[in-house]
């Protein structure tokens, strides 16, 4: 038996959201300053430049974490490595190489709670059941995930996608029903979301942070030719075709 005081009890922590196993705390202020830093804490306080922590309930369900992202425990838990086998070592090490994502990712079951690592990032907690299931996400914004969900390598549509659109070939894909949870470079209060019905989206810049997985990616010209490209100063653009959803940040990343 455990107890937990001081913590989302605290005046200067507010509890922004929860999702399944999931629950995402921020710090309105930064407390432990010193007269060095109190200026850019206050500054960076109104900015909403703060610090976000996810609690995770384990009994909700058995978590799969981003290696090192775990910060404390408590009461029942238990972690392996993820790994089932020589062959699954394999698959998950090739999978890291060309997503940019670490190989192994450690799994945690029990009935305890497990708090993550603070970030002044922001935390988004996606229901892939709102996405039909399926999701691509761009590169380093994995953080949790429910352990039922399956991961793998997703390659782009064409060559050209990787070596011109500035993104890489491969790209995390997450499948399944659960509760993921990410980590962005924009608030959502910021992110555009676009719906395709058999419908095209061109972004001129790496703007997508996630995308339905029903949906094809290509990199295409701007124009129909390449003069026509030239003229329109716009060049190659990151083009998604098909039927699904888009997430997008206001600036490129």
């Amino acid at each position: 038996m455990y107890q937990i005081h001081n913590f989302t009890n605290n005046d200067d922590v507010k509890v922004l959201e929860t999702l399944g196993p999931f629950t995402v705390v921020e710090y309105q202020r930064d407390l432990s300053v010193t007269p060095q830093s109190a200026q850019t804490a206050y500054f960076s306080a109104a900015m909403n430049v703060r610090r976000r922590q996810v609690i995770c309930d384990l009994s909700k369900a058995a978590l799969t974490l981003q290696a090192g992202a775990m910060q404390w425990m408590a009461g029942d838990v238990s972690s392996n490595t993820g790994i089932k086998g020589v062959g699954d070592l394999f698959g998950k090490a090739v999978r890291g190489k060309v997503t940019g994502e670490s190989a192994i990712k450690p799994e945690y079951t029990g009935t305890g709670t497990l708090v993550l690592e603070p970030t002044y990032r922001y935390i988004l907690l996606v229901d892939l059941s709102q996405w039909n299931g399926s999701i691509v996400l761009d590169d380093g914004l994995f953080l949790a995930c429910d352990s039922r969900l399956k991961q793998k390598a997703v390659m782009r549509s064409n060559l050209s996608s990787g070596l011109a659109g500035g993104e890489g070939l491969f790209n995390l894909g997450v499948s399944g029903d659960g509760i993921l949870c990410l980590e962005s470079p924009s608030p959502k209060e910021e992110l555009i979301e676009v719906t395709l019905q058999n419908d095209v989206l061109k972004i001129d810049g790496n703007m997508a942070i996630a995308w339905s997985g029903s949906l094809e990616f290509t990199v295409e010209r701007s124009g129909k030719s390449l003069i026509g490209s030239a003229a329109s100063g716009e060049g190659l653009v990151n083009v998604y075709r098909g039927t699904g959803k888009v997430l997008m940040a206001p600036i490129a990343k």
